[in-house]
């Protein structure tokens, strides 16, 4: 049984057949669909801490100036070449250069992609070490000792090689 409007004199449609209740409830369903795609964006693209010893790090930094210092004061610097499967450092300074070294990959945005690897000594001045395939992209590629530092930055993208040479980047 229809309902009949009195003012029409003939029967009444109901309301899910009307067009009107579906344009209202259009702009907030809109809404609704709009913030569970952010929520989603949010969530799968979400921001590590930058450090969460950030204080200490604070801290540590004038022994980092101090490396960049001593670096520069032996006259090292170098190349980074980074090939598939393969990192190869070549470096030259005014003194001995030490048998052992470490390589720091980081990434800018990902502190899940850095990557620390040992390399071996395989001449005078050059290191290799094998590496997993790097990200594309940007990177910061930091070479070290507990005495000194040179870093470079770099892009996984490029066929050139990565000057080393002290300071932060």
């Amino acid at each position: 049984m229809t309902a009949v409007d009195p003012s029409a004199g003939g029967p009444r449609r109901p309301w899910y057949r009307e067009p009107w209740p579906w344009i209202l409830m259009a702009g907030p369903g809109l809404v609704v669909v709009a913030a569970i795609a952010t929520a989603v964006i949010a969530f799968r693209g979400a921001d590590g801490l930058v450090a969460d010893d950030y204080y200490k790090q604070g801290l540590g930094i004038n022994r980092q100036i101090a490396r960049d210092q001593a670096a520069t004061a032996l006259g090292i610097a170098g190349e980074l070449r980074v090939a598939p499967g393969n990192v190869r450092v070549t470096l030259r300074a005014k003194a001995p250069l030490p048998d052992r070294l470490t390589v720091r990959f980081t990434h800018p945005s990902r502190s899940s992609e850095d990557r620390v690897l040992h390399p071996a000594r395989t001449g005078e001045g050059t290191w290799e070490a094998p590496v997993a395939d790097l990200r594309p992209g940007r990177w910061l590629a930091i070479v070290e000792t507990p005495q000194w530092r040179v870093s470079a930055r770099m892009d996984t993208r490029a066929a050139d090689a990565a000057e080393l040479s002290p300071g932060a980047r």
